[in-house]
């Protein structure tokens, strides 16, 4: 597939499969990158636990980000034809996770948006958690893992997550240290905030919660998050310390 311009959904049969037409109260926003066997239907199984909890079913917008692997037609299809309000959108490429959800994101219409990843790492209760704080006027909730999150976490990747942790407070001073907990929401106000990111891949999040405080001066407030049993996490290659130390230092001084 060969977008016509940035930002293009994939057609379906029937052409371009777009959800109802009026917005829900909360839109979920997930990015796809080579999904473990069974996605689809541990991402509706989610969704039917969420939706149970809140007074009208949510949005869902997947974001395939150029996938070789894992991702079927009938996966997607599947979704479409239990969710009402189901968006699916392709990138040509990988182009990492900041800007597949940048794009999710500029699609979705509700109010309220939370985004996560596409194996729901975090327990749906950690998820309405969220929703919760922005129905009670947070601009942007940011899901901060507990202290059991490091149990399963690779050596590398957990170095990584805590030395970033204490850049985080010494050099940048953000009250929310835990920039990259994979679980975030936020309202119209956060929407403008996430789509001023510029950041593709691994430090997004900080970037948007640094603009969220700094630029923007909104209501963030943290929530806790706790991870499911029996997640796997993929390994951090080193190469992504040399790309993301560049990204750190343009978020660093535009502090």
């Amino acid at each position: 597939m060969t977008p016509a311009a940035p930002f293009t959904d994939a057609p379906s049969p029937e052409g371009e499969h777009r959800p109802q037409t009026d917005p829900p109260i909360l839109d979920l926003v997930l990015p796809c990158y080579n999904p473990q066997e069974g996605w689809a239907e541990r991402v509706l199984e989610a969704y039917r636990t969420i939706e149970a909890a809140l007074p009208s079913p949510p949005g869902l917008t997947v974001v395939n980000d150029g996938s070789t692997r894992g991702v079927e037609p009938a996966d997607w299809q599947m979704l479409a034809a239990a969710i009402p309000r189901f968006r699916w959108m392709e990138n040509a490429q990988n182009r990492g996770k900041g800007y597949t959800l940048r794009r999710g994101v500029q699609a979705a219409t509700a109010e309220r948006i939370i985004y996560t990843d596409i194996d729901f790492p975090y327990t749906e209760a950690s998820l309405l958690a969220v929703y919760r704080a922005l129905e009670a006027g947070v601009d942007v909730a940011a899901g901060v893992k507990d202290h059991h999150y490091y149990e399963g976490v690779p050596f590398l990747r957990r170095q990584i997550s805590r030395a970033l942790r204490g850049m985080v407070k010494v050099l940048l001073r953000l009250p929310i240290a835990d920039t990259q907990c994979g679980l975030k929401g936020f309202n119209r106000r956060g929407r403008e905030a996430f789509l001023a990111t510029t950041i593709d891949r691994y430090l997004f999040d900080l970037e948007f919660l640094h603009g969220a405080f700094r630029r923007f001066g909104l209501n963030v407030r943290p929530v806790p998050a706790t991870l499911k049993p029996g997640i796997v996490f993929s390994r951090m290659h080193p190469r992504i310390l040399l790309t993301e130390g560049g990204n750190f230092l343009k978020v660093w001084l535009n502090a």
